[in-house]
């Protein structure tokens, strides 16, 4: 990468989906996000994949880590086999039946069917990590899967994903052809087997991208696009990192769901009303949709509303999200060795509201609440800003205060030991 490449880029370096492109983040997320098509060949990247995954860790997932159906699946042509082909109880003392079996994975694969590793943010420490850093980057929720795909095989037919994709390629060399949408931004409900037909003859036409992806390459699809892809020569591992974006839709029926408050709309339709009759249901049509207008234009003033509708998105992200996993044991020990030279840090992904009453100040996480008298309240939003801190920085807090606030929000998850 030339070094006039890597000063327009700046920061980007360094994060996550900087890892991931070739052009810049507002660049990105200008032009690209949700739109099209950007291809990233390994020399326009500032690193390669190899901390992420190999042939060697995908060995060691398969035969030594009791990886467990449905975290892997094994497909051909299209087709999933079924599981009792390649799974096996781990024996004494790991008797579950849905492990996967490394002799029957190697009978699968020699007989040409891709391996998939699904949930990878959950299983391997390097894409645990990384995904959380994009989740961070994105704003959006994300996972990673690996498709272990046989020398000159198709794992899957032409299809859509009703999630935005970047595709790593980690060793071999796979053709990827793809189409443009035949149903663009498609929800979760909206699967691409719901349009077989479109996407089959849209697959037959002239492709807007037919590219070979090699190690160190990136690709990223817009949900929606339809794709296909084949190994070319030896086997052939790419990771795919799916991102289910919010999309406007799902800020609608947030907004939609606090019309239930509306009492004009709550009302029952007439008795003796005859649906199948088109003018009378066009008659009560149009009423709802007046009256839904009318609520829209009310909610369009109402400054509060909106602000709860907002925190419910921030409540929604909250739900489908993890935060940076912990360390039970070294947190304990660090706890028991606090004092005001202590540094801590907020977990990272850790999402929390504050509310002040009079004598104190509430930490809204998912699942529970903490309260702290509210002469804490300086410090817990200095801590919410992410920045590692010495205890004895904490504002607002003496020394004794600042052990005894850092214990509990360490107990509680809240805080993780600093660098």
């Amino acid at each position: 990468m030339s070094h006039q490449h890597a000063d327009q880029r700046g920061s980007d370096l360094r994060s996550a989906l900087g890892r991931l492109l070739s052009v810049g983040d507002a660049t990105f997320a200008d032009e690209y996000w949700g739109r099209r098509p950007l291809l990233s060949r390994a020399e326009e990247l500032p690193t390669t994949f190899d901390d992420l995954l190999t042939a060697v860790a995908v060995d060691e997932l398969v035969s030594h880590r009791g990886v467990r159906t449905p975290f892997a699946r094994m497909a051909k042509d299209g087709a999933l086999l079924d599981k009792s082909e390649f799974t096996a109880s781990g024996g004494f003392g790991a008797e579950m039946a849905d492990q996967l079996d490394s002799t029957g994975v190697l009978a699968a694969f020699a007989d040409g069917h891709t391996l998939v590793l699904q949930g990878l943010h959950r299983l391997w420490p390097p894409l645990i990590d990384f995904v959380r850093d994009l989740v961070d980057d994105l704003g959006h929720p994300a996972q990673a899967n690996a498709y272990i795909t046989p020398a000159s095989s198709t794992g899957f037919s032409p299809h859509y994903d009703v999630h935005d994709v970047f595709v790593v390629q980690i060793s071999g060399e796979k053709r990827w052809i793809l189409h443009p949408p035949v149903h663009t931004h498609p929800l979760a409900s909206q699967p691409w087997s719901d349009r077989r037909t479109a996407v089959e003859e849209r697959a037959r036409e002239a492709p807007a991208l037919d590219t070979v992806l090699r190690p160190g390459d990136a690709l990223y699809l817009p949900r929606g696009w339809i794709h296909s892809a084949q190994a070319l020569g030896d086997t052939t591992i790419h990771l795919t990192l799916g991102v289910a974006s919010f999309s406007r839709y799902d800020v609608a029926q947030l907004v939609l769901g606090t019309l239930q408050e509306d009492a004009a709309l709550r009302e029952p339709l007439p008795a003796g009303i005859d649906p199948a009759d088109p003018d009378a249901a066009l008659h009560h049509v149009d009423r709802v949709v007046d009256d839904l207008a009318a609520a829209l234009d009310r909610l369009r003033l109402d400054p509060a509303a909106r602000a709860r509708i907002a925190e419910k998105l921030g409540r929604r992200f909250a739900d489908v999200t993890r935060p940076a996993p912990v360390n039970p044991l070294r947190t304990v020990s660090f706890m028991n060795s606090l004092d005001e030279n202590s540094c801590v840090r907020w977990r990272q992904g850790l999402i929390a509201r504050t509310r002040s009453d009079e004598r104190r100040i509430h930490l809204e996480l998912k699942d529970k609440t903490i309260s702290f008298p509210i002469e804490a309240s300086a410090s817990i939003i200095q801590l919410q800003t992410r920045k590692p801190c010495r205890l004895e920085d904490l504002a607002g807090l003496d020394a004794a205060s600042a052990v005894v606030v850092a214990r509990r929000l360490l107990r509680e998850g809240v805080l993780v030991p600093g660098p």
